[in-house]
């Protein structure tokens, strides 16, 4: 099998830069490689694998003769690049919410349910980011027959960008001088303080954050709309990984230690679960690593077959650039790219 011709959108931005770190950690295996952006960023310089590449400009004639396009450049750039892949015989995994809830594009996380790329048509998306670490949880507690599901996610503020993350460090700056800070990113100040807030807000009350949790989740894990998911996101002043409790019924009655043990043999998982020594997962050490960390697995006491754990993981690595890396990965492995497809 031939290797494929690779380029990365969004280069410059900060899952960009994840996604060419993570394709060199991984060794993933490639013909060409290009590196596109916008017209603002093209000429940027970008070393990788010790040789020097220069940004090119995104336009669509660039996309001739690329294989695979890992996308993470925002969703209206995504949407009007798509169609220009496709054409030119590539496809594209694609970090946006753009295409994630089409019936006719497999929303994947690799590792849980790489058997959906058998049938996209040249757009594969990857989940929202605090859907990707839930669902390497989920997957393997499938089998005890998952009935309901309520998440509380506290989400860092790198899920909103550069900016996001500029501001939080500038407004505890000015917070900590007693000054007074003018928050652009946010619609409440970031600093010392929750934002129960991320995106906008639904007719039902949720904001789309939440629902994407929500009609993700179902998907990825083709659950039966009888199972009925809640969830509440919130924005919290550190600067990378995503925190969430996590509260599990099943159909049928299992132990925490069943549960622990299942998930400390599972794909992407590390267990961190000794509360008596305070030992349980925090966001710093999910930081630059690869796992998704679990731990407080206990009992619910509201559900009769209830489970209540808490998990974390880098947000811009397995919430989205490692996902990505990984699907390509997959794709290559399973022969789905170019005339391979076929």
């Amino acid at each position: 099998m031939r290797k494929p011709n690779i380029a990365i959108l969004g280069a410059t931005g900060v899952v960009g830069r994840e996604i060419t770190k993570i394709v060199d950690e991984l060794n993933v295996e490639f013909e060409t490689i290009q590196f596109l952006s916008s017209a603002k960023s093209a000429g940027t310089k970008l070393d990788f694998k010790g040789k020097e590449y220069i940004v090119k400009e995104t336009i669509p004639d660039v996309f001739e003769g690329i294989d695979i396009v890992l996308a993470s450049a925002g969703g209206s750039v995504s949407q009007k690049y798509a169609p220009e892949i496709v054409k030119r015989g590539g496809m594209i995994i694609d970090n946006s919410s753009a295409f994630r809830m089409e019936k006719d594009v497999p929303l994947v996380i690799a590792g849980v349910n790489d058997e959906d790329l058998k049938w996209h048509n040249g757009i594969v998306a990857n989940p929202n980011c605090s859907t990707s670490q839930l669902m390497l949880v989920l997957e393997p507690l499938k089998k005890y027959g998952i009935k309901r599901l309520i998440v509380s996610t506290y989400q860092s503020v790198s899920g909103a960008g550069l900016a996001a993350i500029k501001e939080l460090k500038a407004d505890t700056e000015a917070n900590l001088k007693g000054e007074k800070f003018e928050n652009i990113c946010f619609k409440k100040p970031i600093s010392f303080n929750i934002i129960p807030q991320i995106d906008v807000f639904c007719k039902n009350g949720y904001t789309k954050e939440e629902m994407k949790v929500v009609n993700e989740t179902h998907k990825i894990l083709h659950l039966p709309e009888s199972v009925k998911i809640s969830c509440t996101a919130a924005r919290v002043p550190v600067f990378r990984g995503h925190s969430e409790a996590v509260d599990i019924e099943f159909e049928n009655n299992v132990l925490p230690n069943e549960v622990r043990e299942v998930l400390r043999n599972s794909y992407g998982i590390e267990i961190i679960d000794n509360p008596d020594n305070f030992e349980y997962p925090t966001t710093r050490d999910a930081e630059y690593v690869n796992p998704v960390f679990v731990g407080r697995i206990r009992k619910n006491l509201a559900f009769e077959n209830g489970i209540s754990l808490w998990c974390v993981a880098d947000n811009i690595r397995i919430g989205a650039a490692l996902n990505t890396v990984r699907i390509c990965q997959s794709v290559i492995r399973m022969g789905l790219f170019g005339k391979e497809r076929n």
